[in-house]
């Protein structure tokens, strides 16, 4: 997420921020979101029917299941899933929103006890 959407989004609760806006910020999100499961729902549908597929007819003898054919659909679209989830929920899924300041409070403190000894 672009630093001035989360700053927008983290100043979402102030009170001069107009209502029309607020809704339109949470609009937006929502629609990411719901965009994303879509894309997440069709990813599994459609791998699902390759695999089963390709599973039916190594049963009847035609082919090996195990091919880089099989696979390398759901990887690659798998790769693409991952970086869409990644811009709709942020790198906070990860690191936590507030993991930057907490990584610094601690390093401070790591230094000013070292000085001090």
């Amino acid at each position: 997420m672009g630093r001035y959407r989360k700053q927008l989004f983290e100043n979402f609760q102030d009170e001069n921020f107009n209502p029309d806006t607020r809704y339109e910020l949470a609009y937006k999100r929502v629609k990411r979101i719901k965009g994303f499961y879509i894309h997440l729902l069709v990813y599994v549908l459609v791998n699902a029917f390759i695999i089963v597929s390709s599973f039916n007819r190594s049963v009847l003898g035609s082919e090996v299941f195990f091919r880089w054919e099989t696979f390398s659909t759901a990887l690659f679209w798998g790769i693409g899933l991952v970086a869409h989830g990644m811009s709709v929920f942020g790198r906070d899924l990860f690191f936590g929103a507030d993991w930057e300041e907490r990584k610094i409070k601690e390093f401070m403190d790591k230094d000013k006890s070292q000085k001090w000894e």
